[in-house]
């Protein structure tokens, strides 16, 4: 149950939406703001979770645990029963939200293609809303929630890995992935080792892998069964097999969550193709190959390659809306550890990146209450970062692994600390957000310019054929005299040309500058999207970068897809 009582000084109101629900899916879950499977748990002690001491998830991971607005003040609105989150019950609570005085919307559900509606009213209302970008990743135009007037996460990994040794028979030692720990299956004797290949059923029950640790590695299957959907089917199978052990091969997934199914079964560890085929090769020699798995440990810090933008989340452009740059931002979103129930676990998803963003925009607004919700994203989205804590380009797990693009995550890697004093911001007047959303019901014409030119913090020009001309203002938040100078990048076969390329900003005067950007294929093609970025520095303190893509075209509306 869930009544009035239920709710503390931390989780201050909570409703549910049940109509339009069958009677057989509430049967399923609580009828009540209560979820059944630790999803809206999990993203709530992310966003505000006071500080817990101690927390691991048997032992991986162990730390101190809390939310990034822990003071923040939380009201649920539960519109979800497991996967079924009905336009109107969305629509309802966003109402509600709007009524009951919310100052952040933080809302982790979205599919490929999909807009929430009623969003456009929380806006207008001065309340921020974030939304998680979608798990349809790496495929690109897969992105959900793409409307400008809100704040769109990518998920991105930390700098934390869960090595776990392999030990061969011929005293080879590799590392694979895996959150291995239950102390009922971990065996320091070797155990026999049986190649699986695809791990089908036929392959399985062909082979001797009773008690044995089975290898299933097939490199040709990936191309139609990605890992995200083959490794749920291997698992089920070596476990009803009677295997012991699961050794895994496949591209990067970041889908460690899946490993959950092995907990006090068998250990289960995620290979890269490169450790299958040594795996293999030894299997292939050995007269009587066998295999131990060790303990999984946890490792934070240098070495470990973060952030990288994750494999499943979804990419830009948007279908619906291709002049509107879509992710804007990227938090982690891998492998976090949140509350669930009356314990900690680890989940990924763009869900689990929703609320770091959502939890650095309360914050923002509680530095500076009178921004508006253009303002406090154009302060995550100019200020984030696009390298590594390594210095180097932030990377993109896809297929294959690739230097991440503003459509991997949008003005890159969030970063709290810079965005609290941006320097400059790209406000939006909300009645721009009108002309917007009519243009998109046809009530408008003319709709391609309100899309290049509405005061984002982003450019995309999806059809440049020419020239185009774009124009945007920034607004000084920071010294009342500065000079800000333009740095530009121009994307590849494209020119583009900044003016003026120098502002200056003096007390007493206006805190609000235009400015202009033309951009000028070098070709005429039919080509694909390019990237570039302006910067606007103050050779000091300040540094606002906005990203930006343009695609060069002959004739409007060809599909690219050869």
């Amino acid at each position: 149950m869930f009544n009035a009582t239920s709710c503390n000084r931390k989780i201050i109101g909570a409703r549910w939406y049940s109509r339009g629900i069958s009677t057989e899916l509430l049967k399923s879950d609580y009828k009540s703001p209560r979820d059944i499977d630790g999803h809206g748990t999990h993203v709530a002690s992310t966003i505000a979770g006071v500080e817990v001491r101690g927390v691991s998830y048997g032992g991986l991971g162990a730390g101190v645990a809390r939310g990034g607005a822990p003071r923040a003040r939380l009201g649920i609105y539960k519109v979800c029963w497991v996967d079924d989150c009905p336009e109107a019950a969305i629509l309802a609570a966003i109402d509600d939200a709007i009524h009951d005085g919310v100052d952040v919307l933080s809302i982790s559900l979205g599919w490929a293609g999909h807009e929430a509606p009623g969003t456009l009213h929380a806006v207008q209302r001065g309340i921020s809303v974030v939304f998680s970008g979608g798990n349809d990743g790496p495929v690109p135009q897969t992105m959900s929630n793409a409307v400008p007037w809100v704040t769109t996460v990518a998920a991105s990994t930390i700098d934390r890995a869960f090595p776990t040794l392999i030990s061969l028979g011929n005293k080879d030692k590799l590392v694979g992935q895996s959150r291995h720990y239950n102390a009922s299956v971990i065996s320091s004797d070797f155990k026999g080792l049986v190649d699986a290949g695809s791990c089908d059923e036929e392959t399985l029950a062909s082979s001797n892998v009773t008690g044995k640790i089975v290898l299933c590695y097939a490199p040709a299957d990936a191309s139609f069964l990605p890992p995200p959907i083959a490794l749920p089917y291997a698992i089920n199978r070596t476990v009803t097999a009677g295997a012991k052990g699961l050794i895994f091969a496949q591209y990067t997934a970041n889908n460690l969550d899946s490993l959950e199914a092995c907990e006090g079964i068998m250990p289960c560890v995620l290979v890269d193709f490169e450790i299958a085929q040594r795996i293999l090769s030894y299997l292939n020699m050995a007269e009587n190959p066998v295999v131990k798995v060790s303990p999984t440990v946890t490792v934070v810090g240098d070495g470990v390659l973060s952030p990288r933008v994750a494999s499943f989340s979804s990419r830009g452009p948007s279908p619906a809306f291709p002049g509107i740059l879509k992710p804007d931002v990227a938090a982690p979103g891998v492998s976090i550890l949140a509350a669930k129930r009356d314990s900690y676990v680890f989940m990924s998803g763009t869900s689990m990146a929703c609320p770091h963003v959502s939890a650095v925009t309360a914050l923002l607004k509680s530095v500076h209450p009178d921004w508006s919700p253009a303002m406090i994203k154009s302060a995550i989205v100019t200020t984030a970062s696009v390298t590594d804590r390594f210095g180097m380009p932030i990377q993109a797990d896809a297929v294959p692994r690739k230097l991440a693009d503003p459509f991997d995550f949008g003005g890159g890697h969030i970063n709290p600390d810079r965005a609290i004093d941006p320097g400059l911001v790209y406000d939006v007047d909300v009645n721009e957000y009108n002309k917007f959303f009519n243009c998109t019901i046809r009530l408008l014409d003319g709709c391609e310019s309100y899309q290049l030119n509405l005061n984002l913090p982003s450019i995309t020009v999806p059809n440049l054929k020419n020239q185009v001309t774009v124009w945007r203002t920034i607004t000084n938040v920071g010294p009342a005299e500065t000079t800000y100078r333009a740095d530009f990048e121009a994307p590849s076969g494209v020119v583009m040309s900044v003016e003026p390329s120098v502002i200056n900003f003096t007390a007493g005067g206006n805190r609000s500058m235009t400015f202009r950007l033309t951009f000028i294929a070098k070709q005429r093609v039919q080509g694909g999207y390019t990237f570039g970025s302006l910067t606007w520095s103050d050779r000091s303190v300040h540094s606002v970068r906005i990203p930006v893509a343009v695609r060069t075209v002959i004739q409007d509306f060809v599909a690219d897809t050869s």
